[in-house]
């Protein structure tokens, strides 16, 4: 593989630009001849398909690692899957004004983080979106229309606000103002892949590879000192087809997970026009700054998953600029005309 050093904030044109994170760290050499076997599960999970690349040391059991990720992954479901009526979250959705629920441990994390991220970003992330996903037919609620009229998306965005979600750090609980529809599919995914992650990491597996619906997390090394190589999801210019792999830009995942929030993952089409699934809390509406997708690279899989949508929904100038100053690795690919213009955040290009 060439690497290759390119300019901060300007086009990336290189046939393949390689990714390799500051901390990667070449094992020991009786590390690097580690006994095991490399096994591959998969299966499918919260609407889309899960799948752990793993390298089992002697005496690990594969049946039963597949049955903690199985667990991992109903429990993330049952509290945090706004299509199950009984979920956590469900039950918070229904709830009256006033109602103050305890939550499980996992969903109250989550939710805080969530919080976090949509202060820090000013609601460009909010996990209370719900209705208005609903209102696009993207959700559990479907609708007889593919646009929704305006009087709709006003009543949706009306339901919006981060704010509004009142926290008890004490007794871990949550307040329903009334009206709020939480929805964590911006999260859930990148928080399960994290949980069956550090489920491993306490098992003494060290080295593996994580995927639920594009978003991974790689610990460890492949084989000898090769990190976990991934190649991250390019569109095509017109966006339809789904999120295509290529190998122009190449990732070494050691320590560290991605998650690339784009537009044309799900969508709509009418009356001529392409509407995507990720909407601008702040609006209402679906977003239209031309950005194509965005990558994060970061540790913590939730938090690229999550930040992924935010710097969509903030486009390619205040998305950049909000990147820079957190020092977030990002990756953003801009529609210009029929061509893609490829910007990658200072962090990110600091791997280049």
């Amino acid at each position: 593989m060439k690497f290759f050093q390119n300019n901060i904030g300007s086009a990336v044109n290189e046939m393949r630009t390689v990714l390799v994170p500051h901390q990667i760290t070449v094992p020991p050499d009786d590390d690097r001849r580690h006994s095991g076997t490399m096994t591959v599960l998969h299966g499918k999970t919260m609407g889309t398909t899960w799948t752990a690349k793993l390298v089992l040391p002697d005496g690990a059991i594969a049946d039963e690692i597949e049955q903690r990720i199985l667990t991992s992954l109903d429990s993330v479901n049952a509290e945090m899957s706004t299509w199950l009526p009984s979920s956590d979250i469900s039950v918070f959705n229904r709830a009256p004004a006033g109602h103050w629920q305890n939550l499980p441990d996992d969903f109250f994390y989550v939710l805080q983080n969530a919080i976090e991220i949509a202060t820090d970003t000013g609601g460009a992330f909010d996990p209370t979106v719900g209705h208005l996903i609903n209102a696009w037919g993207f959700g559990p609620v479907t609708n007889a229309y593919q646009v929704p009229p305006a009087k709709v998306v006003a009543e949706a965005r009306s339901a919006i606000g981060w704010r509004r979600v009142l926290l008890d750090l004490g007794n871990r609980r949550v307040h329903q103002p009334g009206g709020t529809y939480l929805d964590f599919s911006a999260i859930a995914k990148g928080f399960a892949v994290d949980k069956i992650a550090e489920d491993l990491l306490s098992q003494g597996i060290r080295n593996f590879l994580i995927e639920i619906g594009g978003e991974l997390r790689g610990e460890g090394f492949k084989e000898g000192v090769q990190p976990w190589w991934v190649a991250l999801e390019s569109p095509d210019a017109d966006g339809r087809p789904g999120p295509q792999s290529s190998d122009e830009f190449m990732i070494a995942l050691h320590g560290l997970s991605v998650a690339t929030s784009g537009d044309y993952r799900r969508w709509i089409e009418a009356d001529g026009k392409i509407f995507a699934h990720t909407f601008d809390p702040r609006t209402g509406l679906p977003l239209t700054n031309r950005l194509a997708s965005v990558s994060v690279v970061t540790q913590s899989c939730m938090q690229a998953d999550a930040l992924a949508t935010a710097l969509m929904v903030l486009g390619p100038v205040d998305g950049l600029a909000y990147a820079e100053r957190s020092e977030i690795a990002a990756l953003f690919v801009i529609r210009d005309g029929v061509q893609l213009r490829r910007i990658m955040s200072p962090a990110m290009a600091a791997m280049a």
